[in-house]
């Protein structure tokens, strides 16, 4: 009987070390999460504010937040684009300028998505049917969009129009990044509401329906996808796209927020955030494994880590080299979780 007992025993030990292994490699990001919420309430006690709170969820919103939910479709597929904050440039330049001749903040938003969606599939095609290695095509479209529209703004700001006869325009235009909801007395933003719904639109894309399936499978193995039926081109072809389209999306909340966009640096470093929050969100940078709510929770870590660092008063030029050191301490937790499998 105590041989049997020590022989449960000693089987139980294992099972639960290995159950608690596979709960932490499939939710780590939720781990990292709340270690990063614990760090940034010890540095600033006043973390949990609603307004401080809001505030993280404008900037991830207006900035990368969007953009992240398509990159990991991208790294998912097995690919890559770094041409994301230029788009985001040129397309908010761009479309302040059809703003101040239309005035109508739909006509901006509905010329954002389409000049997305094309830049997004020019990316597409040049990966898919000009088997160009994605760094590189996308290396190109970045140099090329800065290029165009430091042209166009000669290095200088794209405004929104604010004149008397333009006030209600410019007024409602500012009320999309800065307007919001009060629920429950709580004031709920806009650009806050607007992001979570696409995170669950997103999540169901990855998870519930044929897109989803085959981007994993095209990231996991793409000529077994290949030769399982699965369209790879078009599959490439479609979370460019879609990036593109959410780069759009991203530059109508990015300018109203702003009002004004500089030609030379807009849009810097957001495709370094958003490889950032896709790796810290869990995201296999090989391709075939993610999940949106990884990304969601990884935007608002990146988020909530350049908050502390704002509340730490750490120098904002460190910025960047804090981006790069979580890439790589993110990829280099994957690659050792890996082998451990």
């Amino acid at each position: 009987m105590s041989q049997q007992q020590s022989s449960l025993s000693g089987n139980s030990g294992p099972r639960g070390t290995s159950a608690f292994k596979r709960l932490f490699t499939e939710y780590s990001y939720f781990v990292s999460f709340v270690l990063i919420v614990v760090i940034a309430l010890i540095v600033n006690p006043n973390f949990f504010r609603w307004r401080n709170v809001s505030n993280i969820f404008i900037q991830s919103a207006s900035t990368t937040g969007f953009i992240a939910l398509g990159m990991t479709m991208i790294i998912c597929a097995g690919q890559i684009d770094i041409s994301v904050g230029a788009q985001v440039a040129i397309i908010s330049g761009f479309g302040i300028e059809v703003l101040n001749a239309t005035q109508n903040i739909w006509v901006m938003l509905l010329f954002c998505l389409i000049l997305g969606a094309v830049i997004g599939s020019f990316n597409g095609l040049l990966v898919a049917k000009g088997h160009m290695p994605a760094m590189i095509a996308t290396l190109a479209v970045q140099t090329s969009s800065r290029a165009i529209i430091n042209h166009f703004g000669q290095g200088g700001p794209f405004s929104v129009a604010g004149g008397i006869a333009s006030k209600p325009f410019y007024e409602t235009f500012r009320q999309v990044a800065s307007g919001s909801i009060r629920i429950f007395g709580y004031a709920l933003p806009y650009p806050m509401l607007m992001f979570i719904a696409a995170a669950l639109l997103f999540g169901l894309i990855m998870q519930r329906t044929r897109l989803g399936k085959h981007i994993y499978a095209v990231g996991s193995n793409e000529v077994s996808a290949r030769m399982a039926g699965v369209n790879v081109d078009r599959i490439k072809i479609a979370v460019f796209a879609i990036t593109g389209i959410l780069c759009g999306f991203t530059s109508w909340i990015y300018s109203s927020r702003l009002m004004a966009v500089a030609s030379a640096n807009a849009g810097n470093l957001f495709e370094m955030d958003a490889i950032a929050a896709v790796a810290i969100g869990g995201t296999a940078m090989s391709g075939g494994r993610g999940k949106i709510i990884g990304t969601f929770l990884g935007v608002l870590m990146f988020k909530i880590i350049n908050n502390t660092l704002v509340a730490a008063k750490v120098p904002t030029f460190l910025t960047g080299a804090i981006s790069g050191g979580i890439i790589i301490i993110a990829v280099l937790l994957q690659s050792l979780r890996s082998q451990g499998k």
